[in-house]
């Protein structure tokens, strides 16, 4: 079964889409992707995919949560 918040199917492949994204900014940089993503999937929630677009901001909260312990 698809599961379209913690593993996409459209996402898969060698490396994950997240990573790329990752490597290729700063730390602050990166940081703030995820609080916007954050936002974005809030803010939609309730006009697009209800539950699931909150589970996507949750996804994102635990990343930026894990980011930050690991780097402060």
């Amino acid at each position: 079964m698809d599961d379209s918040v913690n593993k996409p199917e459209h996402y898969q492949g060698g490396i994950e889409c997240i990573e790329a994204i990752e490597a290729a900014m700063s730390h602050e940089e990166f940081i703030g992707y995820l609080r916007g993503n954050i936002f974005k999937y809030n803010w939609r929630y309730r006009n697009k995919n209800g539950i699931e677009d909150l589970r996507k901001a949750e996804w994102y909260l635990r990343k930026l949560i894990e980011k930050t312990e690991q780097y402060g």
